[in-house]
């Protein structure tokens, strides 16, 4: 019998995302070089307006994945998961207007570089089965300091 690929951890294990701002419903694969992240529409999803989500909500998407690389990464180096920024997108490609409910998106981001300062670029795309429905590179910045960087106390 042939199952479907099952979760390695669980996005909450990994993202500091929670309630609403948490959209990703699966963790499918990641280790030193790629993130591989889905995510359910569901009528009830944010943003969704008669049944679609727009393309460019598709970059939260792309950036949460990447979320999901910096907590595997922080946790293989003993490090607690800190919140990370999304610095820009570059070409943002997108190859249909939205996402209806009811589509998994496949989120996969691959690591380009990551700097000693935080720094880092991603190549991001997410597919709707084999169809790739957007790409992107986004450049983030993962603050050593985590909530202290932004003088924030939280728990």
């Amino acid at each position: 019998m042939n199952h479907p690929e099952r979760p390695l951890l669980c996005v909450a294990d990994l993202v500091p995302h929670r309630g609403t701002m948490s959209w990703l419903d699966r963790v499918v694969r990641v280790n030193a070089e790629r993130a591989v992240a889905e995510a359910d529409i569901r009528g009830t999803s944010l943003f969704v307006r008669a049944g679609r989500l727009d393309a460019w909500i598709g970059i939260e998407y792309m950036a949460q994945t990447i979320s999901v690389w910096a907590g595997h990464r922080a946790r293989q180096e003993g490090r607690p998961i800190v919140l990370g920024f999304l610095v820009g997108t570059r070409r943002y490609d997108v190859h249909r207007q939205s996402f209806q409910v009811g589509e998994c998106l496949r989120m996969e981001a691959d690591c380009e570089l990551m700097g000693s300062d935080g720094l880092g670029m991603f190549a991001c795309r997410i597919l709707v089965g084999d169809e790739v429905a957007a790409q992107a590179n986004l450049s983030v910045f993962e603050p050593r300091a985590g909530a202290e960087f932004l003088n924030l106390n939280l728990p």
